[in-house]
């Protein structure tokens, strides 16, 4: 039983499970099975609260993209034994996981759209198994903004192309897509940027926007994108009036595309490597170099402009990338997440 102060029970709160696969690998610190990433998850607790579901990565060693049949029955099972269940799904889009770029000749975009049917298949299935209720199917555009900004008025219509394209096979399988919004990928590397491409786009009830907290905070400070940073080059953060009115500019910008959501701190600063270069730094919530008030900055895109809760997401997850292996097999850690994710939904969820 709940503690009596933790009233609501939506949006359901869900773990991601890629942070044990992004930044890790051969010459790096070795992947973490998605086992152990379940059973994390399904052992956190807080006055008696505990994860309601997770969100995948269909990538190897986790999921096989070409999984079918018997291996998604497998799947579903292993996940449900924890007494979880699945929400979104990160379609491998990217050259080095057999996809290819949006914007690339059409044999690349052709590789890009078959992750995305696979992707779409495998998540259609997961919800006749039952084991899958809500969320969506996670793109970006697989490239750099360095290609893109060989000539950003094309390429940006490339991607929207590839994207419409994508929508068209989403339908089919009655799912959803969400665009991530991170500075490490071409045309979606600034809040303008993104705006402006699913505009271009145009398919709001297929395509919208995934929204997460540490990388949008990364939007205000305009590391590919100069021209369109919200806060001065050596920001004081301590002032925070100034900080709450960036995100706020943001949100308000995106949040009427926004259809999936992470809670996630960042200290402002950036790492990565390859197609990832500069994404967020992701820090556990209690982190002291974290910039980000979670449930005051979860609230500018759960509520609207006037406060008013909107209800857009049956589920939040917690994204947590590139967190070392030893602070990731760490319990504590989890139940130190799940806590301020419980704290999210008791500001700003609702009960059914």
């Amino acid at each position: 039983m709940t503690d009596e102060h933790h009233r609501n029970t939506f949006p359901k709160l869900h773990n991601a499970m890629w942070p044990g696969l992004v930044g890790k690998g051969p010459g790096l610190e070795p992947y973490i099975e998605l086992d152990t990433m379940l059973d994390l998850t399904a052992q956190a607790e807080v006055d008696g609260i505990r994860f309601d579901g997770v969100d995948l990565f269909l990538y190897e060693p986790h999921v096989d993209i070409d999984s079918a049949g018997d291996d998604l029955v497998r799947l579903a099972e292993t996940i449900e034994s924890r007494g979880l269940v699945v929400g979104s799904v990160v379609a491998p889009v990217w050259p080095n996981t057999k996809g290819g770029s949006a914007m690339g000749d059409d044999a690349t975009r052709r590789r890009f759209l078959d992750q995305v049917e696979k992707a779409c298949r495998i998540a259609r299935t997961l919800r006749e198994i039952g084991i899958r209720n809500t969320g969506v199917v996670r793109i970006d555009s697989a490239t750099s903004v360095e290609e893109w900004a060989k000539d950003p008025p094309a390429h940006t219509r490339r991607i929207a192309q590839t994207f419409r394209e994508a929508c068209c096979i989403a339908e089919d399988f009655g799912e959803r897509l969400a665009a991530e919004g991170e500075i490490c990928w071409g045309g979606m590397h600034s809040w303008r940027r993104m705006l402006e491409l699913l505009e271009l786009v145009g398919r709001p009830d297929t395509l919208g926007f995934q929204a997460d907290m540490a990388h949008t905070l990364l939007y205000m400070l305009g590391h590919n994108s100069p021209e369109d940073r919200l806060l001065p080059e050596n920001f004081d953060w301590q002032d925070r009036a100034a900080l709450v009115h960036a995100l706020a500019t943001v949100a308000s910008a995106l949040r009427p595309w926004t259809i999936d959501f992470h809670v996630a701190q960042n200290d402002a600063t950036v790492k990565g490597s390859g197609l990832h270069d500069k994404t967020g730094r992701h820090c556990l919530p209690n982190d002291r170099n974290g910039k980000l008030n979670l449930v005051a900055g979860a609230g500018l895109w759960m509520r609207d402009d006037r406060g008013s809760l909107l209800k857009n997401f049956r589920h939040i997850c917690w994204d947590g990338c590139m967190f070392p292996n030893r602070v990731m097999k760490t319990q504590e850690t989890w139940n130190t997440i799940l806590a301020a994710m419980v704290a999210v939904r008791d500001a700003h969820g609702w009960t059914e």
